[in-house]
């Protein structure tokens, strides 16, 4: 990660570190905050692996967010992130984004692929603003209300 990245990271008096196991109870509560359809305890369990990356993103100890990522020969692929209620539209997620794209740069990684609801105009913005294109859909990707909803494909190339 470049130190600029982290120099902002923390005026925000926001860390990033690896998530661990024991942070699960506070990721469980914030997916459930954050998602309408969230993640279970055994899927967040099946990401740690060595081919996963996740992130912590931490305020005085506690937990403000979490990213996971999945990388595949040459490409990080991130699943899931979530930023908790009370510090979103702070820039807590475009650090927690940047670091993502930083440590997959530094891991080697010639590209991050996404997947956003298509209604999710706030996050798709955010990812347009740091560098990612639209490069499909997936049709009927997520789950909600009235059935099923599109997800745009983005990617961030780095090479």
């Amino acid at each position: 990660m470049s130190s600029s990245i982290l120099r902002e990271i923390q005026a925000y008096g926001l860390d990033v570190r690896s998530l661990v196991k024991g942070d699960l109870p506070q990721v469980l509560e914030l997916e459930r905050l954050g998602y309408s359809h969230p993640w279970t305890e055994a899927v967040f369990l099946d990401c740690f692996k060595d081919t996963y990356r996740l992130w912590a993103l931490v305020q005085e100890g506690d937990l403000r967010g979490y990213a996971v990522v999945s990388y595949m020969v040459d490409e990080a692929h991130l699943l899931n992130i979530c930023i908790h209620p009370r510090v979103r539209g702070q820039g807590a997620g475009r650090q927690l984004l940047r670091h993502v794209l930083a440590a997959s740069l530094k891991d080697g990684m010639g590209q991050m692929i996404l997947e956003v609801r298509q209604s999710n105009v706030a996050a798709a913005m955010l990812y347009r603003s740091e560098g990612f294109e639209e490069i499909g859909r997936r049709p009927g990707y997520y789950p909600d209300a009235a059935g099923r909803e599109d997800a745009l494909v983005l990617a961030y190339r780095f090479t």
